[in-house]
């Protein structure tokens, strides 16, 4: 079985695709960029803003789908530059706590909007 997830509480996606899919007794979040939901704008101009409001998108899709921060399991997160990776790991561990997902954090070219940081998640449902 199949189930789109979808909440008013983290930005509408900006393609053909789902901000996250229940499936298999997990949940399959979408990449999130920085958007403030309630504007629809990018949210602050540093890796540590956008990194905070990309981490409570995350947060509130997982919310709607029954699940939350303590139950991902696996990220991947794209930073437009590792340089900032310090300043990224602050903000994302402050957000999960002691629940360390596994990982995988990689440099791209570029990121939709300009942004700086983009987070997909797996989470138990």
């Amino acid at each position: 079985m199949r189930e789109i997830i979808k909440t008013p509480k983290a930005p509408d996606p900006i393609g053909p695709y789902s901000q996250a899919i229940r499936a298999h007794g997990l949940i399959f979040v979408s990449g999130q960029i920085p958007i403030d939901p309630a504007t629809g704008s990018v949210s602050g101009k540093d890796i540590a803003m956008q990194t905070r409001q990309a981490m409570t998108n995350l947060s509130a899709i997982l919310a709607e789908g029954g699940s939350g921060l303590d139950k991902v399991v696996k990220t991947t997160v794209f930073l437009s530059n590792m340089d900032e990776f310090q300043k990224f790991n602050e903000v994302y561990a402050e957000f999960l706590g002691t629940s360390k997902p596994a990982r995988a954090t990689v440099e791209v070219s570029r990121l939709p909007k300009g942004v700086l940081i983009q987070i997909d998640a797996i989470a138990l449902a």
